[in-house]
């Protein structure tokens, strides 16, 4: 199914704007996990009926007798891949983010995480990267998610780190909740980037104006950062990957070193990472001026992509407007 933007262009759905004059890597969460589990036998596949929309392909056609798709059911798909676990399988299920977090948010918590199941949950289309309106929208996922106890979340920035993502969730104990870029994904981060984590990363120094950001808003915030030079503005960006456990210690460090703070998100502004910042920097007692950039609460239209992003404040120029005018 593809999506026609504003502007003309057709992409798949689920597929990032953006991408005009930059390297893209088509599916890089199916095709790292197919080379993960030629190299790891007890690695099995599932999907809740969006083999296609989660880039899981892939994987099952290089490893058909150890793919499964339960149909479009949800909580059957967390509890499948937790009864696998507990037969010493790494189970990697895809669904899109919003049905996995909604309709299967007790299964994820009980099955999963509290049983310490190495499920791993890569939730396609997150936020406004979805334009089919609030019933295919998860702009809250990353509010709920905080809420269970020993689950890990990660938001990767781009095609570089999703492939690290891939393969570090192998190894990180019990559950984890990824939000998944699809179909082609760019390649924003320098090549000698490393995913840790639990860990935040420092792309860029700069003085006066500090962004602290995530997932796919931490591409936008560098373009944002480079736009601003000409208007003598020259930014940091601190890119936060793994939302819980949450580096604390980086994001109060980063903080301290600038006069104000913007933070950027395909999140409400609400119980996400704006969220998180703001607490941690209450804890240490570092006040700053915070513009959040993120979603009002609400729930959101149909439309394109760059559409929605535009109509509520996400997109490149509502960016590039904070670090340079401060609003």
């Amino acid at each position: 199914m593809a999506e026609t933007s504003v502007f003309g262009q057709t992409r798949g759905m689920g597929e990032l704007i953006d991408l005009d004059g930059k390297e893209t890597d088509l599916a890089p969460f199916g095709n790292e996990l197919a080379e993960l589990g030629r190299e790891r036998p007890e690695i099995v596949g599932l999907t809740a009926d969006m083999g296609r929309y989660s880039d899981i392909l892939p994987f099952r056609d290089a490893h058909p007798d150890r793919f499964f798709n339960v149909g479009m059911a949800e909580q059957n798909l967390v509890m499948a891949a937790a009864g696998l676990a507990k037969t010493g399988k790494i189970a990697y299920c895809t669904t899109y983010s919003v049905f996995v977090t909604r309709r299967a948010y007790d299964f994820v918590a009980i099955a999963g995480a509290h049983s310490k199941a190495d499920v791993k949950i890569f939730a396609g289309m997150p936020g406004l990267t979805n334009g089919y309106g609030a019933t295919h929208q998860a702009t809250e996922d990353l509010n709920m998610m905080r809420g269970i106890a020993d689950l890990t979340i990660i938001d990767p920035c781009d095609a570089t780190e999703l492939r690290q993502v891939v393969r570090a969730v192998a190894d990180i104990p019990g559950t984890v909740y990824v939000r998944l870029l699809r179909g082609k994904v760019p390649i924003e981060l320098p090549p000698d980037y490393r995913f840790v984590p639990g860990r935040a990363a420092l792309l860029r120094d700069g003085t006066g104006v500090g962004v602290i950001s995530t997932g796919y808003m931490t591409a936008r915030a560098l373009d944002a950062a480079r736009a601003s030079l000409s208007s003598g503005v020259d930014a940091g960006v601190l890119h936060v990957p793994t939302i819980k456990p949450f580096d604390t210690a980086a994001v109060v460090e980063f903080a301290s070193r600038f006069d104000r703070i913007v933070v950027a998100e395909n999140h409400k502004k609400t119980g996400g990472l704006a969220s998180l910042v703001t607490e941690a920097l209450y804890d240490a007692g570092v006040l700053r001026p915070m513009i959040r950039i993120g979603l009002d609460d609400g729930f959101f239209e149909c439309g394109s992509q760059e559409y929605l992003e535009a109509k509520y404040g996400v997109d490149l120029p509502r960016v590039v407007r904070a670090l340079v005018d401060g609003t």
